[in-house]
């Protein structure tokens, strides 16, 4: 087990592992935790009561934040004719196609987020190996495979989060800055709340929530009662 820092350490001190806080409570007190000599990333983390086992269970999507996550994502786009033109419009980083898949077999992943039309998928598709585990394969539960590609451009950089239930029932997923605004964390953060709570499976039974916890990159997790949104 890694050693924990003394700031660390001492920050800990300041949160109460037997309590659940407020969203409003846990918000306050992350931003009061700052030790950290960079702009630290917020993150949310949902222990669920589902089996992703189950194809019904699967938990999968993508929300845009009101006030974005404070990153711009690297966007590419697999796209050609007018929706290769409409992404190129919208801002996206690079489009491509032939080519594109082409420079990402040779070892290229200098990007964030990709998107493809369907038409594209069957070249795309060649790609699964490479893209696949490091969740960049466009998938159309999360709005990046469309025909559509000026608006998912615009989604993703305006503040768009993928999410995804992990083999353990866990979602973990970025909602902002430790900069941002207290409001605007408490404001970004209903907004994944509501999104994971639309996407309950109809087959899960009793509490679905079985945990929830806000963190930063250097903080400690800090437990919130998720009924209180």
């Amino acid at each position: 087990m890694a050693k924990k820092g003394k700031k660390y350490l001492e920050a800990a001190k300041a949160v109460d592992s037997n309590k659940q806080y407020t969203p409003e409570e846990a918000v306050n007190l992350l931003k009061k935790i700052d030790y950290a000599k960079f702009d630290e990333t917020v993150e949310v983390a949902y222990r669920l009561n589902v089996d992703p086992k189950q194809a019904d269970q699967q938990i999968r999507g993508a929300v845009v934040l009101p006030n974005g996550t404070g990153k711009t994502s690297k966007v590419i786009v697999f796209a050609q004719g007018d929706q290769a033109k409409a992404a190129e419009d919208a801002g996206a980083d690079i489009v491509g196609a032939e080519d594109l898949v082409q420079k990402i077999q040779d070892g290229w992943l200098d990007f964030d987020v990709a998107v493809a039309t369907p038409p594209m998928m069957a070249q795309v598709g060649r790609l699964g190996r490479v893209l696949g585990p490091k969740g960049l394969m466009p998938n159309p539960k999360t709005g990046t495979v469309t025909m559509d590609t000026a608006k998912a451009v615009n989604d993703i950089k305006a503040g768009q989060v993928a999410y995804r239930v992990d083999k353990a029932g866990i979602i973990h997923a970025p909602i902002g800055k430790k900069s941002f605004d207290a409001d605007k964390l408490l404001e970004n953060f209903k907004a994944m709340n509501d999104i994971v709570l639309k996407a309950r499976p109809a087959s899960t039974k009793g509490i679905y929530i079985k945990s929830l916890t806000l963190t930063s990159t250097m903080a400690p997790g800090i437990k919130v009662n998720p009924t209180d949104f």
